[in-house]
């Protein structure tokens, strides 16, 4: 009998390599980063999407993540010494001390997961920051963010994510169905839903349910404020545009203070 979990987890893991392939946000964080070397963490890291260029442009780079599959597919894109990653809680486990650099990139503020209350958990992200930091070091927090965010998530139709098959020759699709969104308290929920067909005929469906708490610019700057840091730069898309109507992110970078 298969494990539908793990068949899922490498499948996304495939699927997340062969779509998300942009790299705006890394030449936006490597441009204020400097030519210098870093010291740099990871949270959340993935793959490597991120992690191997900044490695490959001469930084000290750590990895953390809680997706093993993600993980196992970084040793195969680079052997650059100066890169490293673990699997890691990053609620719960400690994420080490001495960087010159912290990100909090590609949405991971907003699609944290934890078992204790959403703003505390993404508070907390901003707190552990500050741990990991050495004084002057900086912060570098990026995800999606709409001033309207009931357009965004009160869309009733599925959206596909993405759909494929893998090296094992399982087939996939996973869509975001049933978007509601909670102005009073800012939660967004949604279904996750995996149609997958195996390589052997046999098929199955798994829906898995996700709430998120989206995050206001007040909040951000509030939590940030309380940690130590000092905003240097915050734009709402990468080529350095002010947060407007326009615009669809957030992204700070913020120096620790002494």
């Amino acid at each position: 009998m298969y494990n539908e979990k793990d068949i899922i987890a490498k499948w996304n893991a495939e699927m997340y390599d062969l779509n998300e392939t942009c790299i705006d946000d890394v030449e936006f964080a490597l441009m204020l980063m400097g030519t210098t070397p870093k010291k740099v963490l990871e949270i959340a890291c993935g793959s490597g999407r991120f992690l191997v260029p900044v490695a490959r442009a001469g930084h000290d780079v750590t990895g953390l993540d809680f997706d093993a599959y993600m993980l196992e597919r970084i040793a195969h894109k680079n052997k650059n010494k100066k890169m490293k990653w673990r699997k890691a809680d990053v609620i719960y486990d400690d994420w080490g001390t001495g960087f010159d650099v912290v990100t909090l990139g590609a949405n991971f503020l907003f699609n944290v997961v934890a078992d204790m209350n959403y703003e505390q958990a993404q508070k907390l992200m901003i707190q552990k920051s500050a741990n990991a930091l050495s004084v002057g070091g900086h912060i570098f927090v990026d995800y999606a963010y709409t001033l309207e965010p009931e357009k965004w998530f009160r869309n009733p139709d599925a959206n596909i994510i993405w759909q494929g098959t893998d090296s094992y020759g399982n087939f996939g699709k996973m869509a975001l169905q049933d978007n509601t969104y909670d102005t009073e308290n800012r939660i967004a929920k949604s279904i996750r839903r995996f149609d997958m067909i195996l390589a052997d005929g046999s098929t199955f469906v798994q829906e898995i349910p996700s709430e998120k708490h989206f995050v206001t610019l007040e909040q951000i700057h509030k939590w940030l404020d309380e940690a130590g840091f000092v905003i240097e730069q915050e734009c709402g898309d990468y080529q350095g545009n002010p947060i407007s109507e326009r615009t669809n992110r957030v992204i700070i970078w913020a120096r620790k203070a002494g």
